[in-house]
């Protein structure tokens, strides 16, 4: 039963004072406790909203601006205290370098003067004439530009200037390898031979062979300038066994008759399917 009873009303208050002095202190405070709890929260409860809304409100004041003559100065320092970047620096000189004028030599090139246009009689005109001998011991030859007393003609000027000529450079015929030419490479008798060859010296692999494992390899070779094989890959693999007997009698070939461009033997790549299969499978 007492955990009906609500041990702070006015009943269980008045049933436990029941035959006592109701005027003693102790009772007053009962009968008070009520309000004194409500009035500890509330007090708590507006601490609490009181704290939340100052937070709030120091969140939405306004920070101080900065000043615009402070920005100003924060650039300038920047600036002040930036290095020039070396790539920049660079550029501009070769940009400035490049709108440079070309300039022709001076003694090449006539001054241009100002002259004085006189006119005479034809009998005052005195013409310098050159006698043979003084023709012969000249070492000018006749009908050269004299360079002493210049030229206006650009091309020829230019033809007189000291220019680096860069040539281009051929790719090396006996180093690089065609993938298809003029002439492609032969095998001595030709493909008849060469299956031939590849059915006699090809040792079937006994982890393949166990495994029944056939197929065609396909692998590229280049035949050099001389017949002989060089570079050997594999351009299509079947099993690791396999890939490993072609490439070794392909290698083993005897030397081809070699491919030629405009009739000049040259390196040439060279596709050749490697075929195994067991007999009666």
């Amino acid at each position: 039963m007492a955990k009906d009873v609500d041990l702070s009303s006015k009943e269980w208050r008045d049933l436990i004072f029941e035959g006592k002095n109701k005027e003693y202190g102790a009772y007053e405070l009962r009968k008070q406790s009520d309000r004194r709890h409500n009035k500890a929260m509330l007090s708590v409860i507006v601490v609490i909203v009181a704290v939340l809304a100052l937070i709030f409100l120091i969140d939405k004041l306004p920070k101080p601006e900065e000043r615009p003559e402070d920005l100003i100065e924060q650039s300038l320092a920047e600036l002040a205290t930036e290095e020039p970047d070396a790539e920049e620096e660079e550029e501009v000189q070769q940009r400035v370098e490049e709108q440079k004028p070309e300039v022709l030599p001076e003694e090449v090139l006539n001054t241009i003067k100002q002259t004085e246009i006189a006119i005479a009689a034809d009998n005052e005109v005195e013409e310098e004439i050159k006698s043979q001998d003084e023709i012969k011991e000249t070492t000018t030859a006749i009908g050269t530009t004299n360079f002493d007393q210049g030229t206006d003609d650009i091309n020829v000027v230019r033809e007189h200037k000291d220019e680096i000529v860069v040539e281009e450079k051929k790719p090396d015929v006996e180093t690089q390898v065609f993938t298809a030419v003029e002439q492609m490479p032969q095998f001595p008798g030709g493909e008849a031979e060469l299956m031939k060859y590849l059915g006699s010296h090809i040792k079937y692999p006994t982890m393949a062979l166990e495994n029944n494992i056939q197929g065609t390899v396909v692998v590229q070779f280049v035949v050099t300038r001389d017949g002989s094989i060089g570079e050997v890959k594999v351009a299509r693999s079947k099993d690791p066994d396999l890939d490993k007997e072609a490439v070794r009698v392909v290698k083993s070939l005897p030397k081809f008759i070699p491919g030629k461009m405009n009739g000049q033997a040259v390196n040439v790549w060279y596709t050749l399917p490697v075929r195994f299969k067991i007999q009666g499978a």
